[in-house]
């Protein structure tokens, strides 16, 4: 019997090489690489590009924009991520822990879509019966979603072709297999090929199809990056899985804008759309508590306030601890060295922890201020005064930079009863917001001297 040639794909890049190697020869991911199988070479003539039929080249300017119709989904906060809605023959991915609601949420977005369009759920990790119960929990109208049990990638094409729905969901993609490649479901070959497939016949049948993915345990999407690259739309579940709380961000998207955010909360019926996020993250704000500061942060086309903690400590060990929970790690030890260097605090010598409250993860730099009166503040045990928001960049200078759509941000706060605004002077309204007093700073140090 001959003996199967192999070969190692990357995770990240889908890079092939013949041995292993610890760190990817193609894109430095160190310990990406995974055997697979080599298919066999075909029996076909080589192709010849010069052969190929030639495709009519246009103009640019010759060619008329079209406004791409979109579909509600039957969940606003979905249909807020997406961009507004489904779009003909996009391919959506979703990926997220095991147990925060991917199949959860897909399932009630087939139940309402149902209702209007064909849709089909092809589930190749549970069987009908495990479906038909968690329908019978969620109390959806089920009524009208085709269901598929099934995780070879030829028959459900087949199903595809033949029952041409307008909607389908693949659960998940790490599960399919095809037969024109020898490795295993869920290996880097398989998925990928399993993607491409699948992207082919949403664009030629116009069928919108959602991929549920798996994450590794650094949060990624299992299987090579390629498969981001390959898709329209890529969504990740956030949030803490224990809390009741679930948050959706896109990450890419080519029918609309990436960074929306979408709130859920997690009830015995599925999940519901949130539709005044910073309320429930300012539950169970006080403001009478030192080391604690309201952020007003931009999440997409959406303001959101959240509360930031900070505990400062005096350090037990010979090396001072730094912790960062839904915030920049790295950004906390510039910060601290700003702080020390422009505002005359030092907090080097100190256990520094952060935390952004309910789960959500602040990626903007607007977030350092912040960030910075919350250490003060913990560091004196001196809370800050009352109704209080904060945002601005800091630059390592000590200057208190602007943040994009700051009217937004103080009308946010306004609305939900914050009286007094800490912003970058650039960011100063034209005309005043009644209800909120709004200090504008050009220094770190004048903010820090307001909240002694």
């Amino acid at each position: 019997m001959a003996k199967i040639k192999t070969q190692y794909s990357c995770n990240e890049c889908g890079g092939v090489t013949p041995k292993w190697q610890g760190q990817c020869p193609h894109c430095g991911a160190w310990n990406s690489l995974q055997e697979t199988a080599v298919a066999p070479a075909s029996s076909s003539p080589r192709f010849q590009a010069w052969a190929a039929d030639t495709v009519a080249v246009q103009t640019l300017s010759d060619v008329q924009a079209v406004e791409v119709p979109r579909q509600p989904s039957g969940i606003d906060e979905l249909d807020r991520v997406l961009g507004g809605g489904i779009v003909r023959g996009a391919v959506i991915l979703l990926g997220g822990d095991p147990g925060i609601g991917k199949s959860t949420l897909l399932l009630q977005a087939l139940a309402e879509l149902g209702q209007r369009h064909k849709v089909l759920y092809v589930s190749g990790e549970e069987s009908p019966q495990q479906i038909a119960l968690r329908a019978s929990r969620l109390a959806v109208d089920a009524g009208k979603v085709r269901l598929l049990a099934e995780i070879r990638l030829e028959t459900v094409l087949a199903t595809l072709k033949t029952e041409a729905p307008e909607v389908a969901v693949i659960d998940s993609i790490q599960t399919l297999y095809s037969d024109q490649v020898t490795s295993a479901p869920g290996s880097v070959s398989q998925v990928r090929e399993c993607a491409a497939q699948l992207t082919r016949m949403a664009k030629q049948t116009g069928t919108t199809i959602l991929l549920v993915g798996h994450v590794t345990k650094e949060g990624s999407i299992a299987g090579p990056r390629v498969l981001e690259h390959i898709v329209d739309t890529v969504l990740y579940f956030e949030g803490d899985s224990h809390s009741s709380y679930r948050m959706i961000r896109a990450i890419k998207n080519r029918f609309g804008a990436a960074n929306e955010l979408g709130v859920f909360a997690m009830t015995d019926r599925g999940l519901k759309g949130v539709s005044n996020p910073s309320a429930i993250f300012l539950s169970s704000y006080r403001d009478d508590v030192s080391g604690s500061c309201v952020l007003v942060t931009q999440e997409g086309s959406r303001p959101l306030l959240v509360e930031v903690q900070a505990l400062v400590d005096d350090a037990h060990g010979f090396q001072p601890k730094r912790l960062a929970v839904g915030l920049e790690q790295n950004r906390l030890s510039l910060l601290m060295a700003v702080l020390h260097r422009h505002a005359g605090v030092a907090v080097f010598d100190q256990d520094v922890f952060l935390n952004a409250v309910g789960g959500v993860k602040i990626m903007e730099p607007a977030a350092d201020l912040a960030v910075i009166l919350a250490m003060v503040s913990s560091l004196r045990n001196q809370p800050l005064p009352d109704k209080l928001v904060v945002f601005g960049e800091v630059g390592l200078s000590g200057e208190v930079r602007p943040v994009t759509r700051g009217q937004e941000r103080l009308r946010e706060a306004a609305k939900l009863g914050f009286t007094r605004a800490i912003v970058p002077a650039a960011n100063r309204p034209r005309q005043p917001i009644e209800g909120l007093e709004v200090i504008a700073v050009e220094r770190l140090s004048e903010a820090v001297d307001y909240c002694r």
